[in-house]
């Protein structure tokens, strides 16, 4: 690429020139979003002076920033033309009298190439659907494209559409058999039944379902309007957001309406199905679902997920694919206690071979649910005996108020309830500690803090590096309220302050590590910053500022922790975690801290570790689990399914087969609730289980080593 211009003249930084090429060359004129210019450059001027990583507005960073717009826009490269990328690149090469004029026009006139191409697209997808498919042909699709490149001519684009838009009406008309076969069996009431093929429990008539054929064409059909109707403003917001996540996917551009979004997401008060949300190829993706929210107790919705409609009660659905994510939002919001249904893809099976609706009650995410909470679970070792294990579920660490008996106001910390539950569940004598993260997602770094001192002497916890200094964040508390056998449960959710949780565990050896191959990988800390404090409307910046260090000197960044006793899940098989984001910063190494690690979890741990590997080749549960898990992962990595109708009506099949014999297999030890087997507790159970029987041995011998033989002096 030649260079983007000269800057002798312009008296600018080459950071805010950088920006600006790309922002305001283009080959359109569009009418200026209000204090645009002043919002690109405060934008330009302060990213690279917080960001940690200090990179330079430069070339690369201009390209990168195009590059994750195009991809906003156009998330699996179908839509345009590899000759409409050239020309969006070369744009970037204009001159200096053109960066001077000050207006916004290159992603302006992206998205109006966007819009003409969506135009177009729209006129083939009703062609097709009059035409019609043969579903017996034996040919198949390539449903991932993200990586791929755009279409070279307009037959491989008319090819690539009409292979797309087969998929679909296939999908539809699997996703319409399987709800039409799992409502007439009597023995599968507890499946998900589609929503379209339920007789709602009301008195209105209910809505009757669109054909596939409807389906498709309003959707494409909304896609259009929904991109029509957007404002300029929304371009730029895509743009500038484009440009922060060129340096790292953490580090965003939010605009005032987006902010005050991100605000009322803060507030406990909120009622609707309680699960954080991000975009992925115009679809609404469950990012995760809030501990002890209407979704996470009801069960059926998964980290993933992609909601592609919403409905009210028994109202007609409404396609939001492609909408801005603050609608989509905003319309699964509601009152406490009204119905919303969701039209899912499932993140188990990405082609959208399978579509189904789940209707979810809106309520509020109240403290309690969040808060962490205890139980104990009994289990039979080989000799017979019964041992009791404390369960402590901690969903975030968190801080609040809550009321007294007396009406006092007074705080509730996470780690004042662990410490609390802690003490509840050593007077029903247990034996061992497991303390499950698996749906921690962060929260406050100093309740992590605190909650690892409960299991430790003083010591440090956690290095943090800002750019000028590293910091070692240290428990002072002398006090160990609990140091007995302790297993930590961890998923691919796992992330951010709940992972240096985990590490310091295992730094410390005070812990086995049980879980997913590894945590989410979140080492990096954000600051809001706004771009100017007396113009709130400019909008704000949230940068990363900050990394986190494992007190070995590792960071969590990227990989994360890694268990000692691995056990795979569906969640890593999905492309969940940090290094599946684009421009994720790299995993770095600082010098250790001075700590002192025990040593009795050094001397079982092999043991343990050949125990559980040998337990699980054998056990049915464990068997059925890895089947799904290695059939989900063969499904992800094939970027192909077939387009023939017998095929994929056997293949949805055999899924539902298999899900079937997990849900038969299901641990006589798991809650009521519980819909599915727990693989992963039921075996850390055993983990504990042997622990303690080493335990014993070991004092056994040792009694044994210190008896006086009797003999005659």
């Amino acid at each position: 690429m030649k260079k983007l211009f000269s800057l002798k003249r312009t008296g600018l930084t080459f950071a805010t020139a950088a920006l600006l090429s790309v922002v305001l060359f283009g080959t359109t004129a569009a009418t200026p979003v209000t204090n645009q210019e002043e919002i690109v450059k405060l934008v330009a001027r302060q990213l690279p002076r917080l960001h940690i990583t200090r990179k330079p507005s430069d070339e690369k960073m201009a390209e990168s920033a195009l590059r994750i717009f195009l991809d906003m826009l156009d998330y699996e490269h179908s839509y345009f033309l590899s000759s409409d990328i050239e020309s969006f690149t070369a744009a970037l090469g204009s001159d200096e009298n053109q960066f001077r004029t000050g207006q916004a026009t290159l992603p302006f006139h992206i998205y109006d190439v966007l819009k003409e191409r969506v135009s177009n697209r729209v006129d083939y997808v009703d062609a097709l659907l009059e035409k019609g498919f043969d579903f017996t042909a034996q040919e198949t699709y390539q449903w991932r494209r993200k990586d791929e490149p755009w279409p070279a001519n307009q037959e491989e684009w008319n090819e690539l559409w009409r292979k797309r838009i087969k998929n679909q009406y296939l999908g539809q008309m699997v996703s319409r058999t399987l709800a039409t076969n799992e409502v007439a069996d009597a023995n599968e009431t507890n499946a998900t039944a589609s929503v379209e093929a339920e007789t709602p429990d009301t008195d209105a008539e209910p809505i009757p379902p669109l054909t596939p054929e409807e389906w498709i064409r309003k959707g494409y059909h909304q896609y259009l309007t929904t991109l029509t109707d957007n404002d300029l403003e929304w371009v730029l917001d895509r743009y500038l957001t484009s440009f922060a996540r060129a340096f790292d996917p953490h580090t965003d551009y939010m605009s005032a309406s987006s902010m005050e979004d991100f605000d009322i997401g803060l507030k406990l008060s909120l009622t609707g199905i309680g699960a954080m949300l991000t975009t992925e190829d115009g679809a609404a993706k469950i990012d995760r679902l809030i501990p002890g929210g209407p979704a996470d107790r009801d069960g059926r919705l998964s980290p993933g997920d992609k909601i592609i409609a919403v409905a009210q009660d028994t109202g007609e659905s409404v396609d939001v694919l492609h909408w801005p994510l603050r609608k989509t939002v905003r319309l699964i919001r509601g009152e406490k206690g009204t119905r919303v249904v969701l039209t899912v893809i499932r993140a188990s099976d990405p082609t959208g071979s399978t579509i189904e609706k789940i209707d979810i009650i809106r309520d509020e995410v109240r403290l309690e649910e969040q808060a962490a909470r205890s139980e104990v679970r009994e289990i039979l070792d080989e000799s017979g005996v019964t041992r009791r294990f404390g369960v402590i579920t901690l969903p975030e660490f968190y801080t609040g108020m809550q009321q007294d008996e007396k009406g006092t106001v007074i705080p509730r910390t996470s780690s004042h309830d662990v410490r609390r539950l802690l003490g509840e569940l050593k007077e029903q004598n247990i034996e061992g500690v497991i303390l499950d993260l698996r749906k921690n997602g962060g929260g406050l770094l100093s309740e992590a803090i605190e909650t690892t001192g409960l299991f430790i002497d003083s010591g440090p916890v956690v290095q943090v590096y800002n750019r000028a200094s590293t910091r070692v964040l240290t428990d002072d508390d002398p006090e160990t309220v609990y140091d007995g056998p302790m297993i930590v449960l961890v998923s691919r959710q796992t992330a951010s302050a709940s992972e240096i949780l985990a590490a310091a565990l295992q730094d410390y050896g005070r812990a086995v590590v049980i879980g997913d191959t590894k945590t989410h990988g979140k080492g990096t800390v954000q600051s809001l910053t706004p771009l100017r404090n007396d113009k709130p409307a400019l909008g704000t910046l949230k940068v990363t500022t900050a990394t986190f260090y494992r007190i070995d000197g590792a960071s969590t960044q990227l990989r994360g922790v890694v268990p000692d006793i691995v056990i795979p899940s569906v969640l890593d098989v999905l492309e969940i975690g940090e290094e599946h984001l684009p421009h994720a910063l790299p995993w770095t190494k600082v010098f250790p801290s001075l700590y002192r690690r025990t040593g009795e979890l050094d001397d079982v741990l092999p043991t343990l570790k050949d125990r559980s590997a040998k337990r699980l080749k054998e056990e049915p549960r464990y068997k059925a689990h890895v089947d799904f898990v290695n059939r989900m992962t063969e499904r992800h990595r094939s970027r192909e399914i077939s387009l023939n109708l017998d095929e994929r009506l056997a293949m949805a099949q055999e899924e539902r087969e298999m899900q079937k014999l997990l849900d038969e297999l299901e641990s006589p030890e798991a809650d009521a609730d519980s819909k599915k087997s727990d693989v992963m507790l039921t075996e850390a159970l055993q983990v504990l289980t042997d622990w303690i029987n080493l335990r014993r041995q070991n004092d056994e011998m040792i009694a044994a080593d210190r008896l006086v033989p009797v003999g005659a002096n």
